[in-house]
């Protein structure tokens, strides 16, 4: 019952300014720290959705949903259940290529991975790399070899697998 680990929350919030403010003060004032976060518009055009990853226990989780469905702003909030969701992550990684074998090997890396070099220059490639935090993490693995220059990731995002879905109609 006292495992920490990644939980994933999805809100619907209302699509105006400070929805965001007012999530992250609530979490500021509980003492629960992000681990990550994504907004962005759904299919309602008023409505937005954040996907809100915590590290905590059955409780602190429980805390969380309880004190976010309190939020005026907050229509909706559900816990995902991670056996039964897709995520995805993206990560743009600038990697130092101080040479032709090595950006050959890079670039091989990238292929492996199913991700797009974006950005080439003579001393660096940047690639995008998406999928599970699992994958980007291999990928960041192998590249701390050649040296990681810049790093960028999303955050992630999630739905739930099949039918079953976060709707104010609900």
């Amino acid at each position: 019952m006292g495992n920490k680990e990644t939980k994933v929350i999805a809100a619907l919030v209302e699509n105006k300014p400070g929805v965001l403010h007012s999530v992250a003060n609530m979490f500021r004032r509980r003492d629960f720290n992000i681990e990550s976060i994504t907004v962005g518009p759904t299919e309602q055009h008023d409505l937005s959705r954040m996907t809100i990853t915590v590290n905590g226990d059955e409780k602190t989780l429980e805390q969380v949903v309880k004190q976010m469905s309190k939020l005026i702003d907050v229509v909706k909030v559900s816990r995902l259940e991670p056996e039964n969701i897709v995520t995805r992550e993206l990560a743009l990684v600038k990697v130092n290529i101080p040479d032709n074998k090595s950006r050959s090997d890079v670039i091989n890396c990238v292929e492996v991975f199913r991700g797009r070099v974006v950005d080439v220059s003579p001393e660096s490639l940047t690639m995008e790399i998406t999928g599970t935090p699992d994958k980007i993490d291999a990928f960041l693995n192998l590249m701390r070899t050649y040296g990681i220059m810049e790093l960028a990731r999303t955050g992630l995002t999630a739905l739930s697998r099949g039918i079953s879905s976060i709707r104010v109609d609900e």
